[in-house]
């Protein structure tokens, strides 16, 4: 399945980092993260980083030319090598640009992937969240034996709660994905290739429809 172009939408916590990393191993793809990739920027003060910062804390969108530039650059690099791209596009501005600029480099969008979740679910998985200080592996409380005193599986690291992971942030977020998210399901469901999965299942469960679904 190597060349295959993947979008993956949904609300804030809905999962998509988690599903996209086991789609990118599975079917042996690139995971594009622009989450991990800001809070990584953020994280080693760079001059992105210090753009994106304050409307990240916020639960603020980061504004289009510094998700674009990032986006640009990283597909720059792949060359043929298929990817799933986790946390952009998130306005109709970003998904139009995007459509161009792949279009111009006669990349398709073979199929966009809509993983849907009662808001409820997303705060509630959004304040038991927490990601290794090293790997940054993510872990949810209610799944961790040893609770806040867990250590990460992987590499023994320490779970920290990110910045935004606070609920008032959190439905923030949600209220932003209603109002400028949604149109961009709307506009690539008009364009057809969009397949929806229902995200309030277990992990494994919603994997496997995700893959007979680009499958």
């Amino acid at each position: 399945m190597k060349g295959l172009h993947l979008i993956i939408l949904g609300p804030p916590g809905a999962g998509k980092g988690t599903q996209a990393a086991r789609i990118a191993r599975e079917l042996d793809l690139e995971h594009l993260s622009t989450g991990d990739m800001l809070r990584e920027a953020v994280a080693a003060k760079t001059e992105l980083g210090g753009k994106a910062e304050g409307f990240m804390k916020s639960g603020l969108l980061v504004p289009d030319e510094i998700m674009l530039g990032l986006i640009r650059e990283q597909l720059a690099g792949l060359g043929d090598r298929g990817w799933i791209l986790d946390g952009f596009p998130r306005t109709i501005e970003q998904a139009e640009a995007l459509s161009s600029m792949l279009e111009e480099s006669g990349i398709g969008i073979d199929r966009v992937l809509l993983i849907e979740v009662d808001p409820e679910i997303v705060v509630r998985r959004g304040l038991d969240r927490r990601i290794c200080k090293n790997c940054k592996a993510v872990y949810n409380l209610s799944n961790l034996p040893g609770g806040e005193k867990s250590r990460c599986e992987k590499c023994g690291g320490e779970l920290v709660k990110r910045p935004d992971d606070e609920e008032g942030t959190i439905r923030r977020r949600l209220e932003i994905y209603e109002k400028q998210t949604r149109p961009v399901v709307e506009f690539f469901q008009e364009r057809g290739g969009l397949a929806t999965v229902d995200g309030s299942g277990e992990i494994d469960d919603i994997t496997a429809e995700l893959i007979r679904a680009i499958k």
